[in-house]
């Protein structure tokens, strides 16, 4: 319970009330930061960038081999329904076949180093040049000058 008996006069009253109000706003800013943050922690991207990150999966993939799995069953269908969408059957069968041992040697590992590969080349920075003074050989005692 707060204490109120150093009012004595209407300035210590508007005095206190504006300390009051601004520590009010403050309480209320700190307050949604502190909400922010909390829903931040719970997203969809931020759990993927806590419990995905490759050392997680690296612990998990080296007891079942979860990636290799995976890509032993997706990387046919993909390759299937994509590049060769027009071949014949037995070269199908033959894509899946290879496809799916290709796929079962892919690891956590290699397929984060070609995701950041991957990513590295779309992310790669364009350097701009300097534009550099351009002398057109007109001299400074021209009248154009």
């Amino acid at each position: 319970m707060r204490s109120y008996k150093n009012i004595r006069n209407l300035e210590d009253l508007q005095a206190k009330k504006i300390e009051l109000k601004v520590e009010y706003t403050l309480k209320q800013t700190m307050l949604k930061a502190d909400a922010k943050n909390f829903i931040h922690q719970f997203t969809l991207g931020s759990l993927i960038k806590k419990y995905a990150t490759p050392s997680n999966l690296f612990k998990v993939d080296d007891k079942l081999n979860l990636s290799g799995t995976a890509m032993s069953l997706l990387l046919p269908m993909f390759l299937n329904k994509t590049l060769f969408s027009g071949a014949g059957f037995l070269t199908k069968a033959a894509v899946g076949l290879v496809s799916g041992k290709v796929g079962k040697s892919l690891d956590a590992e290699h397929l984060s180093a070609i995701f950041n590969s991957v990513k590295g080349f779309f992310s790669k920075k364009k350097e701009k040049k300097d534009k550099k003074f351009v002398d057109y050989g007109i001299p400074p005692d021209s009248e154009t000058y």
